[in-house]
């Protein structure tokens, strides 16, 4: 298992590799965080796919399901899909008024000021950097399920593998990548699929051993599960909203067309997905091998699955992690290089794609030292979910309103953050209520900051002025 690990990280490290050298390294630094307008709706489509999944597809959706049952496998996927689909109008409408844009970040600090861009760089690094995390120790962990790996291990050769070509190729490199892994996406998770139900005799064994074992989960007003869809829904896509790697690909995109088509596309795939995987994990419970639930998934492949079945696994968890880690690294290396470009403008193109270069590197460290230490990740990504949530009204009302004022979004931002915080579960509850600590953070702010419209005064920014300020950063 460790061999093909190794060698199957190594030839996702060669494509992006190969296609740096083969189309010339000497890329702008525009291409590097951005590689604007240079990909189709196809091209669009697979690397929107690709990064969207990770290992997070293997864990969430089944382990839902196994105490949430129908609801909370149809929230997830309602909460996977929805992003997308907000992306689209939000997408196409910062596309117009700041063609020549990067980041979320950047809207803001034009938009509002230095105070909200702060409080929405340190939400989007934060939320970037857990998801890193969570992916790399997702890997460590199916590698020591299926062969005993040691941790470390795994988490080494797949960061080394992917800065290998992120940081030299950049947002391109990872496209690229995008698209090979997207193609053996889909099979593998349909092949695994089949395979399980195929090797159970069918779905019939399946629905009968939950209706035995936990009758609940099959009611579609089981309130736990209930509760559960909602709250995924509303922190899947708050926290998917501030995902830079996203961003990036709005841009990336060769026409408003693509944009539309491969962001609707990936919106129904990923639905189709999640509710896929999360079946599966219903299923786990119907054979009796979700026991512990993170593991539902791997409880029931691995049962059902033939010979063989172990490396199919390890390569269908290498492909869903490096499509995902090289998309988050990229991303947080194009906010270093935007956010320093805006704090010293006077730094030349060529120190910060050296910047961008180093910092791909310099964040893998961490990450290795926390997934290398297979510590949880998944509080710190529902305290990311709830930061998010508060700050969704605040950031997008100012691309839908020129009259929203900076520290109506900061205090509409802090009092989501606040309220939203004092309903949060404590650390280590068996099956936290999430829902009203998520709620709060969405409705508050918008609450805030719908009355804020009523007391601000006529003259409202216009939003026309960013294309003015918002230029290239290879000037």
């Amino acid at each position: 298992m460790l061999l093909a690990l190794i060698v199957g990280a190594g030839l996702f490290a060669a494509v992006g590799l190969g296609y740096v050298l083969w189309t010339g390294a000497g890329q702008s630094l525009e291409d590097y965080v951005t590689a604007r307008g240079q990909f189709g709706t196809t091209a669009t489509t697979a690397t929107l796919f690709a990064s969207a999944m990770g290992s997070w597809i293997l864990f969430g959706p089944p382990e839902a399901a196994t105490w949430g049952g129908l609801p909370a496998i149809v929230g997830y996927a309602l909460g996977s899909a929805l992003p997308p689909l907000l992306y689209i109008p939000l997408g196409q409408r910062l596309r117009t008024f700041m063609p020549e844009g990067h980041s979320l970040t950047e809207f803001v600090r034009h938009r509002y000021g230095r105070a909200m861009h702060v409080f929405t760089l340190g939400i989007m690094t934060f939320y970037l950097f857990i998801a890193l995390t969570a992916q790399v120790t997702g890997m460590a962990f199916i590698l020591q399920l299926v062969a005993d790996v040691p941790l470390w291990i795994t988490a080494g050769i797949v960061l080394v593998a992917t800065v290998a070509y992120t940081a030299v190729g950049g947002l391109r490199a990872s496209i690229v990548t995008d698209g090979v892994q997207s193609l053996l996406l889909l099979p593998l998770l349909a092949g695994g699929a089949v395979a399980a139900v195929a090797a159970v005799g069918g779905t019939s064994p399946l629905v009968t051993g939950v209706a035995d074992r936990a009758p609940e989960l099959l009611r579609w007003t089981h309130p736990p599960g209930v509760k559960g869809g909602l709250a995924l829904v509303i922190g899947i896509a708050a926290a998917s909203l501030f995902n830079q790697g996203t961003w990036q690909r709005v841009y990336a995109a060769d026409s408003m067309a693509a944009l539309r088509v491969s962001f609707a596309t990936v919106a129904g795939t990923m639905a189709i997905t999640v509710l896929g995987t999360g079946l599966l994990g219903l299923a786990a419970v119907g054979k009796g091998v979700a026991d512990p639930p993170s593991t539902a998934l791997f409880g029931l492949l691995l049962d059902a699955a033939p010979s063989g079945g172990g490396l199919g696994l390890v390569f269908l968890g290498l492909v869903l992690v490096m499509s995902s880690a090289d998309t988050v690294l990229n991303a947080l290396a194009s906010l270093v290089a935007v956010d320093l470009r805006q704090a010293v403008p006077t730094v030349s193109a060529g120190t910060l794609m050296q910047v961008a270069r180093w910092a791909t590197a310099a964040l893998a460290v961490p990450v290795f030292g926390i997934a290398a230490q297979g510590i949880s990740v998944l509080y710190l990504f529902l305290v990311a979910d709830l930061v998010c949530a508060a700050a969704v009204a605040p950031v997008f009302g100012g691309l839908l309103s020129g009259r929203l004022t900076n520290w109506a979004a900061v205090l509409a931002t802090g009092a989501g953050l606040v309220l939203g915080g004092v309903l949060f579960p404590a650390p280590g509850a068996s099956q936290p209520d999430l829902l009203p600590a998520f709620a709060t953070a969405l409705v508050v702010p918008t609450l805030v900051m719908g009355t804020s419209l009523l007391l601000a005064p006529h003259d409202a920014f216009d939003l026309s002025t960013l294309q003015a300020k918002v230029t290239t950063i290879d000037e």
